[in-house]
């Protein structure tokens, strides 16, 4: 079958929506927000999509989502097809078993992380916890935001264009910022949004500020008419994952986190 490029957006959303907290982050994709960025290969016998992995180009490096159904046997078939179309260098996200299908054509730098994806399934329990000292952030507080990943979680993934989305819910403590939670993916269009950088500064760690700031920004999005509310979490990261049972989420998928380059001589142009 031949790997076509997906445009429909309609098309890939009936696709996605069979598993829309394992897709969550496809389907926000479809957003306008992100879909200038986004790079769509599959399979679409007789208009329906059977296959689809995103190559999402805005971070250096490039992200690749790749998540199989079944067996997995067709989401292999179908990265076999398209290793040579990915870019040199990219930091893939793979159901367990996917990898060996992107060798030998790309190697792991390092080794590969086992993570998590979480559905939010019992949104009653976000009423359990008091967000009284939550408020929102804007870009107007963009240099506060970046001093305060910078104490807080040094190299994470944050894009400033995310706060124009309003759904950064931060909490402070005196001046300063003591814990933020925000999004990767926000899309009402789509009804979907993806938790992400997430942290609390070390001084106010173990204080529940974390699990009350997602508490507050899943009951807006919950307002916002989002009926998908996942995240993706470090399997070994256990204070966390209870934290989010507590908030109402469950197990969705496992699945690997792992960066990918083509070894050395054998790069192709992306």
């Amino acid at each position: 079958m031949a790997v076509v490029e997906l445009r429909d957006r309609d098309a890939l959303a009936r696709f996605l929506r069979a598993r829309p907290a394992v897709h969550a982050y496809e389907l926000g994709d479809l957003d306008d927000f992100f879909w200038p960025h986004t790079r769509w290969l599959g399979w679409q016998p007789n208009g329906n999509v059977e296959q689809v992995a995103l190559l999402y180009d805005e971070p250096e490096p490039p992200v690749l989502l790749a998540f199989a159904d079944g067996t997995g046997d067709g989401m292999h078939k179908l990265l076999r097809s398209i290793v040579d179309e990915l870019p040199p260098r990219l930091y893939a996200h793979l159901s367990p078993g996917l990898l060996p299908a992107l060798a030998p054509e790309r190697e792991p730098s390092s080794p590969p992380a086992s993570h998590l994806k979480l559905g939010l399934v019992e949104p009653d329990a976000l009423d359990l916890f008091d967000v009284a000292d939550c408020v929102s952030l804007s870009p107007a507080d963009l240099a506060e935001v970046e001093r305060f990943y910078e104490r807080a979680y040094p190299g994470t993934w944050f894009q400033p264009r995310m706060l124009e989305t309003g759904r950064y819910v931060g909490i402070r403590r005196g001046d300063d910022l003591a814990c933020i939670a925000g999004v990767h993916v926000w899309s009402q269009e789509w009804r979907v949004a993806c938790l992400g950088n997430v942290a609390t500064v070390p001084s106010a760690r173990g204080e529940g500020l974390a699990t009350a700031a997602c508490a507050r920004l899943c009951r807006v999005l919950l307002g916002d008419g989002i009926d998908v509310i996942s995240l993706n979490v470090r399997a070994d990261n256990t204070a966390a994952i209870r934290a989010y049972q507590k908030l109402g989420f469950a197990h969705a998928a496992d699945y690997l986190e792992v960066m990918l380059t083509a070894p050395h001589g054998s790069e192709r142009p992306s």
